[in-house]
């Protein structure tokens, strides 16, 4: 696959998703930055303010998504758009690859933990780098599994995960695209 091929899906926030957008810009990946009006954007490069409609696409019951994730979400208006853009985020992409941390109910620790829960409800290809244990692990269906060096091996790519980007995550964001694109 060539990089001139290839579309990263992301949400322009500090952190990870920042990192996987500086990762495509120096490949000269396309991006799509998905975020919403008044949203304190890190990147500005393919940058794409959904409307509200848009936004109401990517709606989910806050109380579906705290059953689901085994906690409390707030009920804030600045909350429900984050997950309805992460909604579009992962809806877009074919593969998706998340930078956090997976708990011990095998969820993904705060609002990320949203996209990586609907890419397996929607059985997509997932991968998560945890920052706490320092690898890769797919979700097989059942189950998280240590993945040694995953590559991005579609087209239509999902990067996103933890404002709290760690050394480790950013390595783990550069060596996914150094794998891939070499």
């Amino acid at each position: 696959m060539k990089p001139d091929e290839c579309i990263l899906y992301s949400g322009a926030a500090n952190g990870a998703e920042a990192a996987f957008g500086e990762a495509a810009e120096r490949l000269a990946i396309e991006e799509v930055n998905f975020t919403f009006e008044g949203h304190n954007d890190a990147r500005r490069r393919g940058i794409r303010v959904l409307t509200h409609k848009e936004l109401e696409h990517g709606d989910v019951s806050l109380a579906y998504v705290s059953r689901l994730m085994h906690r409390r979400y707030r009920d804030t208006p600045l909350f429900k758009k984050v997950l309805q853009s992460i909604w579009h985020q992962v809806n877009s992409g074919q593969e998706i690859f998340v930078v956090g941390r997976i708990l011990e109910d095998r969820t993904v620790k705060g609002g990320t933990g949203w996209g990586a829960e609907f890419a397996k409800l929607c059985n997509k290809p997932l991968f998560v780098f945890d920052q706490l244990k320092g690898g890769w692990f797919h979700w097989t269906g059942d189950d998280w599994e240590a993945a040694a060096a995953p590559r991005i091996t579609h087209p239509l790519f999902t990067g996103t995960g933890t404002r709290f980007l760690e050394p480790a995550g950013r390595a783990a964001i550069e060596a996914l695209f150094a794998r891939s694109f070499a």
